[in-house]
């Protein structure tokens, strides 16, 4: 089943973000070469592609899962969790209906 982790940042997030970025990103690629990851992103503190020290205010993940406690499980194993980037995390079934 798929699951959306929702994950809301703590304010002024971006040097723990980049601090460790590589490893977030690192697991993000391992969900796609499994054929897991619907899609995954940030979202940016200011209309803009490329926010700058603006930051960002969390990020979306969806991929493919086979239970809600092994996602809620990788979601929590998460570099910006253990960085302090993330000040909340929800994760919760979701159901691709387009495209």
């Amino acid at each position: 089943m798929l699951y959306a982790i929702i994950s809301e940042d703590i304010e002024n997030s971006l040097e723990k973000r980049m601090s460790v970025r590589p490893a977030h990103i690192e697991r993000l690629n391992k969900l796609q070469s499994e054929a897991r990851l619907i899609l995954a992103g940030p979202h940016p503190a200011i209309e803009s592609n490329e926010p700058g020290e603006a930051g960002f205010t969390g990020s979306l993940v969806v991929a493919e899962f086979p239970s809600l406690a092994e996602a809620q499980t990788w979601a929590d194993a998460d570099p910006y969790v253990a960085a302090g980037a993330y000040a909340k995390v929800v994760v919760k079934p979701f159901k691709k209906v387009l495209p």
